[in-house]
């Protein structure tokens, strides 16, 4: 039997993951080879379910494995092995390096330099806007965003990584065809156009608790580093620095307000040793001994326009940042100016996409974050 189609045969198995599979080749078993009785006795005492071995046992056959290759052939999904050229010296230096990979999209994207960024489901408006600046300075910079496609942080920063025409990879915890969750089914369809999508789960398989933190470890393994947008004290997003650290990876965080539950994690892992950053300059600086070649389709979004403001816009400008700030407040603070002359103003800021009104009539900027 072909070594490759072996192998993702087998992975196919229901119920076949990386220990199995790490078990038969201790046994004596190699991809390519018959799985004997005595391989799945062997594996038994090592606490494999029964119903796995005879999922095996019922399963794997020559047949299994030309059926496995004829489906896979059929569809856009890319395969990639342990054993295969390509595969990324980063994931092979992992403890639990994945036997088997699905792609798709752009597989090379595997091999740029990365930076994982991660955080809450639940962001705040600050929480949003700094993934966003940070994805697209960092995208602007050629660096390709790894994250994990989740609600929230997540896939703010893909969306920010594609609209300033950088690249980025989605590790899912699913099957490379299954969307999840399902409100990002534009979005990942438009990875799969222009990035990567990439899961270490046969397709088809449904999200499940469990397989969420295999995918982090993907998703730090494949990063230079680890930024950490927001994240509650006792978040998921921090298994994912965990493997991080495992790993010997940096670690960025965002420091934000102590008063803010969706920062005591940011805030917890600067106390811990994580560097904290304030612009992503603070991250590129970490990598200055790296060449890293801009494209021309990033070159050409490096440069953003200038705030054309009118004198109330400007006026509505100083005063707004990252932190929502109340119509009331805002109207206070520039008293001189006529409330219909502001509330044009507010509106045109808007269309412009300079600002945004948030729920409560509150609003924040939107515009390049300066470096003083």
């Amino acid at each position: 039997m072909d070594k490759r189609w072996s192998l993702i045969a087998l992975h196919q198995i229901k119920g076949v993951g990386w220990h199995t599979i790490g078990r038969l080749q201790k046994v004596g078993w190699q991809p390519g080879d018959h799985i004997e009785e005595t391989h799945l006795s062997e594996i038994a005492k090592g606490k494999v379910p029964t119903k796995v071995i005879n999922a095996i046992r019922i399963t794997y056959s020559p047949e299994y494995v030309q059926k496995v290759m004829f489906d896979l052939q059929k569809t856009e999904i890319q395969v990639m092995t342990f054993f295969d050229s390509d595969y990324p010296h980063s994931l092979r230096e992992l403890p639990q390096p994945p036997w088997v990979l699905y792609l798709l999209g752009d597989r090379s994207l595997l091999h740029n330099p990365c930076i994982a960024m991660i955080g809450t489901r639940k962001p705040t408006p600050y929480g949003k806007r700094v993934a966003q600046v940070f994805a697209e300075s960092l995208s602007r910079s050629n660096w390709t965003i790894v994250s994990g496609m989740a609600l929230g942080i997540d896939g703010i920063c893909h969306q920010a990584a594609l609209e300033s025409g950088g690249k980025t990879i989605a590790v899912l915890g699913s099957g490379i065809d299954v969307v999840y969750p399902v409100q990002h089914r534009s979005l990942y369809q438009e990875i799969v156009k222009k990035g990567l999508v990439v899961s270490e789960v046969a397709p088809g398989t449904v999200a499940k608790p469990g397989l969420f933190p295999q995918r982090n470890r993907i998703v730090s393994g494949l990063a230079k580093g680890v930024l950490v947008v927001e994240a509650a004290e006792k978040s998921g997003t921090l298994i994912t620095t965990d493997f991080a650290l495992e790993q010997g990876k940096d670690v960025f965080a965002i420091p934000g307000s102590i008063l803010s539950e969706q920062s005591r994690g940011t805030n917890r892992l600067i106390q811990q040793g994580a560097k904290c950053v304030l612009h992503p300059d603070e991250i590129l600086e970490e990598y200055e001994h790296l060449v890293i070649p801009f494209s021309d389709e990033v070159a050409a979004t490096v440069t953003s326009p200038q705030l054309m403001l009118t004198e109330t816009e400007q006026q509505i400008w100083d005063q707004l940042g990252p932190e929502p700030i109340s119509l009331t407040m805002l109207l206070s603070l520039i008293s001189s100016v006529p409330i219909g002359e502001v509330h044009r103003s507010l509106l045109q800021m808007e269309m412009k996409r300079y600002i945004q009104q948030l729920p409560g009539s509150r609003y924040i900027r939107l515009g390049e974050i300066s470096k003083t």
